[in-house]
């Protein structure tokens, strides 16, 4: 517990100068690297014929975001069909299959990272650079620059204007990912990580057996899929192999690494909401003088962090506690859990940096794993599964803090009902069209999650990858389902998913899970930063309190009583009083 605890209060020191800088970033504002890298974006605005100073409303910006990634998900899976070619192919991998690649392209380009094939064995090295890692950039540049977009539009200083997309996606790669993967990757190299153009080495056991170690530009791919909120794995086993993840320290790093950004972006949120309009000097003075963390976060920003951070501990701390149990089938045989469950774990990372690893990269939709969540015990599944399923938990770079503002409408709504007054929120009043794109918004993930789930069970293409019976064979269907439409990309990996349905179903999901929330989220913002402020009155709901944070995650959960808890109540929660009873 002491593990999880340091690790936690490291984050939080580390996450605000990251936020600082990000924000400054976003928010157009100098930075101490400026002299570098205005002249690197210089160069690619003059080559790209890039205009940064024309803005873009938020129709045009949402046009720019999915014609880009249209036009990377053609090439990229043209180069997954035809990656048999001899270049930096020294293992012969052969083409890729074409419902796989469908699969594979829409995956990364999603930010999901979904491997319906093992990395070793599925791609060549050309594929893994020029499809994987480069994908890993754009898509959380992407995702990056909407939620930029969508503050600006909350913050509503103009009325039409929300950047420009291509600016922005330059801007976040060049500042931001281009040199933390940078950093980072020499760190994982420093460790141990491979990073070379080499084939597969084949060595001699000491039991006398062949074993093939895989060689390959692990390094560069690693530190993105966690910086980027990625997780697809160089490798089919993922940063459970020492291969990808070999010491306490790469998992530290590993683990950080998908947690900075995504809390950075509640950080910059807070700042630059903050910055839409000028307080008083008196109360600004006051304000500041009350609160460190009001300054630290924004005051908004603040409330979003806190109801976030008390759900990821809410999750941490069952999933630790149920890891910790073991499993009771082990011990009626015989096998001692006093380490408490340590199927499909690293005795390396114990299980606590199992737990923490688990929660976090099902929270911040990253999807990479350092332990088989396929042998998770029932709860702890469960909370990997429910925190994909919430899908606001931190989330992903930029869209986990877009969800999040979606429920917090949802609750200035429920709120304003209460007291018969028109909700609001950041001084702007939320009205019908707000709230119907709001409520279809929060609805897309659910449905996305359960139509395909009852399409799977309901069909034999779909039962047929099932492998596990009963209450686990329906956990696994859901697992697949929450992690493509959440964008997360884990998987409990008893599925024998790389068929036409599961590639075809899957990719499905992923895709509109990923472009509609996007889009109804800049429709939204659209809408509200055409609307005039309104000043606070003794009726107003502040939602810069520690009472709203609260607010806001009970009305998480009960929307996830609502829509998920009968399945889970067959799938996970089943199996957990099978096993208990």
């Amino acid at each position: 517990m002491l593990q999880i605890v340091l690790t936690i209060l490291v984050y939080l020191i580390l996450v605000i100068p990251v936020g600082v800088y990000v924000y400054h970033i976003a928010a157009g504002k100098r930075t101490f690297a400026d002299p570098v890298f205005n002249r690197v974006d210089g160069v690619i605005y003059k080559v790209s014929g890039i205009h940064p100073e024309q803005g873009m409303n938020w129709k045009t910006y949402a046009m720019a975001l999915i014609g880009t990634n249209a036009v990377m998900i053609f090439l990229g899976y043209i180069i997954l069909r035809i990656q048999s070619i001899g270049w930096f192919n020294p293992n012969g991998i052969e083409g890729m299959e074409s419902s796989l690649s469908f699969n594979t392209i829409i995956s990364f380009m999603t930010n999901t990272n979904l491997q319906h094939y093992s990395g070793e064995s599925g791609l060549s090295y050309l594929s893994q650079m020029l499809v994987i890692t480069f994908m890993m950039f754009v898509s959380a540049a992407t995702g990056y620059a909407a939620c930029i977009a969508f503050i600006r539009g909350l913050a509503g200083k103009t009325k039409d204007n929300v950047g420009n997309f291509f600016a922005d996606l330059v801007r976040i790669t060049t500042r931001v990912l281009l040199p933390l993967s940078i950093v980072g990757g020499l760190l994982l190299v420093w460790q141990g990580v491979p990073q070379n153009f080499s084939g597969n080495v084949v060595v001699d056991t000491i039991e006398g057996a062949k074993q093939v170690i895989a060689m390959g530009p692990v390094a560069a791919l690693e530190i993105i899929k966690h910086l980027g909120t990625n997780g697809g794995g160089f490798l089919g086993a993922n940063s459970s192999t020492p291969i990808e993840n070999p010491t306490i320290l790469t998992n530290l790093i590993e683990l950080y690494s998908m947690m900075l950004l995504p809390g950075a972006c509640v950080i910059t949120f807070g700042k630059m909401v903050r910055d839409r309009k000028a307080l008083p000097d008196a109360e600004k003075s006051i304000r500041v003088r009350k609160s460190l963390t009001a300054r630290l976060y924004g005051r908004e920003g603040r409330s979003i962090f806190a109801a976030m951070g008390i759900l990821f501990v809410i999750g941490l701390s069952l999933c630790f506690w149920a890891e910790s149990q073991g499993n009771p089938v082990l011990s009626d045989v015989g096998l001692s859990q006093s380490m408490g469950s340590m199927e499909g774990k690293e005795v390396r990372f114990g299980i606590a940096q199992s737990a923490m690893f688990t929660t976090t990269t099902t929270s911040f939709t990253t999807g990479t794993v350092n332990n088989m969540h396929d042998t998770l015990t029932p709860l702890g599944g469960m909370v990997s599964l429910l925190h994909m399923m919430l899908n606001v938990v931190f989330g992903g770079k930029g869209v986990g803090l877009m969800n999040m503002i979606m429920y917090a409408i949802l609750a200035v709504f429920i709120c304003g009902l209460m007291i018969g007054r028109t909700p609001e929120y950041l001084g702007k009043k939320i009205e019908g069209r707000e709230m119907k794109l709001t409520a279809l918004c929060i609805i897309i993930h659910p449905l996305l999650i359960l139509a395909f789930s009852a399409l799977a069970v309901g069909t034999q293409a779909g039962l047929e990858g099932i492998t596990n019976p009963g209450f686990h064979g329906l956990s696994q269907v859901l697992y697949e389902y929450a992690s493509s439409a959440a964008n997360n990309g884990s998987g409990f990996e008893g599925l024998a998913d790389n068929t036409l349905f599961w590639n075809i179903t899957t990719g499905l999901a992923m895709f509109f899970g990923r472009y509609l929330s996007i889009v109804i989220q800049l429709a939204i913002a659209g809408s509200l930063m055409k609307k005039r402020f309104v000043g606070d009155s003794a009726g107003t709901l502040h939602t810069d309190t520690l009472s709203f944070a609260i607010i806001l995650v009970f009305v998480v959960y009960i929307f996830a009583a609502l829509t998920f808890f009968p399945v889970l109540a067959l799938g996970p929660i089943a199996e957990h009083l099978t096993l208990w009873a």
